[in-house]
């Protein structure tokens, strides 16, 4: 299976300074993995182990150290027009949708902003677009012209994901999409890009710290601590026949989701 996305040897360090001194954090160290079409990967780990550093590299929101990120084989763009393009195909899903989402403009106007940079729609066909990508998310077309602050945290992470299919991207990175959410509409949330990716054949790269939900809703997991990736494979193999001490720690804290019966929409086909 070709792959949509490859990561090869990604690196990141931060220098951080107290005055004169200096120290450099190693928050991410030679990670490489592929993402494929119609395909689930689970990155998971405790906050702290350089996860969301990862996406936020593939997104083109930090710049790696060193180490490359293809899509389609090619260097991923770092500015104006191959930026561009690439954004169009790597969209984020972020872990606040308190944040992620500016509160003086309507969620029309949020909507509308990717379809007009990457579609140069307008008019009539922004309007059609924003009120299908509604639809999309399971929200009512009159939410088009609603604030932000109008919303739930449950409605607002939907219009953020709304905004991320606007393009029409190929890869989609979910970080912590509902650790911030009511632990009541969360499962909704993840059931909603269960079958966005099915019906959209993203590939996606889902980052949480939750084992049990990532077991249902990805083919395979990687386990990060301490900015490395200490074992991957196959969702179930990684949970019920964890190798590495860290990865077995996880297990053994985590929740058996076999006897949550809820979760069982999340499970790839």
């Amino acid at each position: 299976m070709t792959a949509e996305l490859a990561v090869e040897r990604l690196n990141k360090v931060f220098t951080l300074r107290d005055g004169r001194r200096r120290t450099q954090l190693h928050a991410v160290r030679d990670v490489s993995f592929e993402l494929t079409k119609g395909r689930t990967v689970a990155l998971v780990g405790q906050s702290g182990s350089g996860k969301s550093t990862v996406a936020r590299m593939i997104a083109r929101l930090e710049e790696p150290t060193s180490g490359e990120i293809r899509l389609d084989g090619e260097l991923a763009g770092r500015r104006g027009r191959s930026l561009a393009r690439y954004r169009h195909d790597v969209q984020m899903v972020f872990q606040d949708p308190f944040a992620s989402l500016n509160p003086f403009h309507s969620v029309a106007h949020h909507l509308a902003r990717p379809l007009q940079l990457h579609h140069r729609l307008t008019g009539d066909q922004v309007q059609a677009r924003v009120a299908e990508l509604l639809e999309r998310v399971n929200l009512p077309a009159d939410f088009a012209e609603r604030k932000p602050h109008e919303l739930s945290g449950g409605q607002r992470q939907r219009v953020a994901i709304a905004r991320a299919l606007a393009p029409g991207p190929r890869v989609l990175i979910a970080d912590e999409p509902v650790s911030m959410l009511d632990v009541s509409i969360r499962l909704g949330i993840l059931k909603l890009l269960a079958r966005l990716q099915r019906e959209e054949h993203l590939a996606v790269l889902y980052i949480t710290h939750d084992l049990a939900t990532a077991r249902h809703f990805s083919e395979e997991i990687m386990v990060m601590c301490q900015g490395e990736i200490v074992e991957r494979g196959p969702s179930d193999d990684v949970i019920l026949r964890p190798q590495a001490d860290f990865t077995k720690k996880l297990a053994a804290a985590a929740p058996n989701p076999a006897r949550n019966p809820r979760l069982a929409g999340l499970r790839p086909a």
